[in-house]
């Protein structure tokens, strides 16, 4: 009943931005490249993450962002895009199509952080992870929100088994308005957040957040160890929809 709910849903709404990656570049309008290891101010990106981001491990073809994370003689190459500071959304429902890289030590996301990240930093600005999937846990798709009461090993997370899940493209969503947070896998809901009581520390949701895509390696998360012989390995994203 839910998932048939989530679909209703979505078809009652309009769709408010789209990018379907058609272009040969990457539309700099709405998105910016993150690069680099995040020092010095958060190295790792804050999680012992052990890739380097650059503008040369993705490539546009046939209407499909394709990140490559790779093994370049020492080190760990990847990309990350965000619409930081260009597109920034409240409420709505927001997916994402994509087929996932395999192998342990990999971690595809497609995530949002609260827009004033500058302003009241991690984790009070909230955290939204839409998708996550890490290579040493396979066919397990991890659903997260991490705030101000519960971050890092937060408590508001789900683990949901799909055996087949890194065979061809899957929609990955939310349905998010004032009362709650409802994530789907396809049509199927595997997680609704709802805190009670809702205050800055248990609900920061109630302002804009920005998108995020990236391909990490290794990590706190997605590691420690890397299986250097399943790389190169692709991360293929199909579009991204916002419907409000």
């Amino acid at each position: 009943m839910s998932s048939s709910l989530g679909f209703a849903q979505q078809q009652n709404r309009k769709l408010v931005w789209e990018e379907n990656f058609n272009k040969k570049t990457l539309n700099e309008k709405f998105w910016n490249h993150e690069l680099g290891d995040g020092c010095p101010n958060l190295c790792g990106w804050g999680n012992n993450e052990r890739q380097i981001y650059t503008k040369n491990n993705h490539e546009f073809k046939d209407g499909k962002l394709i990140i490559e994370a790779r093994k370049e003689g020492e080190k760990y190459t990847s990309t990350k895009i965000t619409t930081k500071g260009k597109k920034e959304f409240l409420y709505g429902r927001i997916e994402a199509r994509a087929k996932l890289p395999v192998g342990h030590g990999l971690w595809p996301a497609f995530w949002m952080l609260g827009a004033n990240i500058d302003e009241v930093k991690w984790p009070k600005t909230g955290e939204i992870d839409i998708l996550e999937y890490i290579g040493r846990d396979p066919h397990m798709v991890y659903t997260t929100l991490h705030t101000q009461d519960s971050h890092g090993n937060t408590i508001n997370t789900k683990r949901t088994p799909f055996p087949n899940i890194e065979e061809g493209y899957h929609v990955y969503a939310i349905e998010w308005d004032k009362d709650k947070i409802d994530f789907f896998v396809d049509k199927q809901l595997v997680y609704s957040f709802n805190p009670q009581p809702k205050n800055e520390n248990t609900w920061p949701f109630d302002k804009p957040f920005y998108i995020i895509l990236n391909l990490a390696i290794g990590g706190n998360f997605g590691g420690p160890d890397v299986d250097d012989k399943v790389l190169p390995q692709k991360y293929y994203i199909d579009y991204v929809r916002v419907y409000q």
